[in-house]
């Protein structure tokens, strides 16, 4: 028994330095990361069957900031900014007439638009996501099928005056399915309303600035990049790509989080938890086919081939031309918000940001992206920054440019 124990074991042995030596031979391209800076951040959410990454990424952001300059962690209400800002964005369709868009997704202005004016509260003063309609997690379907014909109806309406009563029926489908914002709460023993609890968490809400970089507007101006979902019109500095690129480096250097918005709609951004600005033209020749053959794939096609060139994939170096004619050509679109928290190498030497998502604990690395720096270059639409994680130089320029405009930094 001994003697067939001994021959197991080393049976058992020899198969495994087998197998380690086999993959010793076989090169790994799934990168392996060394953190090089990561700042601080709040638990991972999950925004599940709803558009609200713009309000979960931003009150992250947010969070962040709180815990950066207080110390403090809080877990602040999504519901109450998507009730809020659900009414505000239906008065505007009724004004305009039905002649703008009214849906699921925002800015994260909107998210600071909430704070400043109606405040905010801790994410147990209100329903847990989903609780109201027998979900463990938010699932709008159905609440936007009811939300989105109730204000196309108002606003197209052929009446020469509406009253209004529609926004209280508005408000009773916001509350029925986010639950009502509480007008006063307890927290840790002391009584707050929503906007002394705002003011309560130690932020200035005018440290915050929009950045962009486009061609069609002059550089060190702002103005509200055109996409749906801006619908708030707020500004964003624009900055030449080089330069935003730094503003988003120096912040985390600086340990400030960013709340960035941009494109994932990318074949290069991965449900795995990696984002890279792929070479179409190079991958093709690396997968071992011709251009004509490469664009003729499908996309779960072309994603085996990404995921098996994995850290090796040939990456586009993104130029300032590019940015815009994509913008323009509706390839760079506004699809999604999430943080920036802090940097990464991979074992080839390439730095990736690391990116707190909102699709709980999803993909390889437990709902934590690693995308480089190329595709945020690529990629970004605008992001949401402290005012004090922009380069002396760089600020310089801007509040240069608002005082020659009269408009304060």
């Amino acid at each position: 028994m001994k003697k067939v124990l001994f021959f197991a074991l080393l049976a058992a042995f020899a198969l495994n330095a087998s197998a380690a030596k086999k993959k010793e031979k076989a090169p790994s391209t799934k990168p392996v990361f060394t953190v090089v800076k990561e700042i601080p951040i709040t638990s991972i959410k999950d925004q599940n069957r709803s558009g609200t990454c713009w309000d979960y990424s931003t009150l992250s952001f947010f969070e962040a900031e709180i815990l950066k300059k207080t110390g403090k962690t809080y877990d602040l209400c999504e519901s109450f900014v998507a009730n809020k800002t659900y009414m505000d964005r239906a008065i505007q369709v009724v004004r305009f007439h039905g002649d703008c868009q009214f849906a699921q997704g925002g800015s994260a202005y909107d998210v600071l638009y909430v704070l400043k004016n109606y405040g905010i509260c801790p994410e147990d003063a209100m329903p847990f996501p989903g609780s109201l309609y027998g979900d463990s997690l938010n699932n709008f379907n159905e609440f936007f099928s009811v939300m989105e014909p109730y204000v196309a109806s108002v606003a197209k309406s052929t009446a020469k005056k509406i009253s209004n009563q529609w926004k209280v029926g508005l408000q009773g489908i916001l509350d029925a399915y986010l639950g009502k914002c509480p007008e006063k709460f307890n927290y840790q023993g002391k009584e707050y309303t929503p906007k002394s609890f705002a003011s309560s968490l130690g932020l200035d809400w005018n440290d915050y600035v929009s950045i962009t970089s486009y061609t069609h507007k002059p550089f060190y101006t702002a103005f509200p990049v055109e996409v749906q979902d801006n619908w708030r019109f707020p500004s964003s500095w624009n900055l030449p790509m080089d330069e935003m690129m730094q503003v988003i480096d120096y912040a985390v250097s600086q340990g400030y989080t960013v709340a960035w918005g941009g494109d994932v709609s990318e074949d290069g951004f991965t449900r795995q938890g990696l984002a890279y600005a792929i070479d179409e033209k190079k991958a093709e020749s690396l997968a071992g086919s011709d251009m004509a053959k490469w664009l003729k794939m499908t996309a779960q096609k072309k994603r085996s081939i990404i995921d098996s060139l994995g850290c090796k994939v040939p990456e586009l170096v993104p130029t300032q031309e590019m940015r815009q004619e994509r913008y323009d050509n509706w390839e760079l679109t506004d699809d999604h918000g999430m943080l920036i928290y802090g940097i990464a190498k991979d074992q080839n030497g390439k730095e990736y940001y690391m990116v707190k998502n909102s699709w709980g604990e999803s993909g390889d690395y437990k709902g934590i992206w690693y995308m480089t720096k190329a595709f945020i270059a690529a990629n970004t639409m605008d992001f949401l920054v402290n005012k004090n994680a922009i380069p002396a130089d760089i600020r310089k320029k801007l509040e240069d440019a608002a005082r020659a405009k009269g408009i304060g930094d």
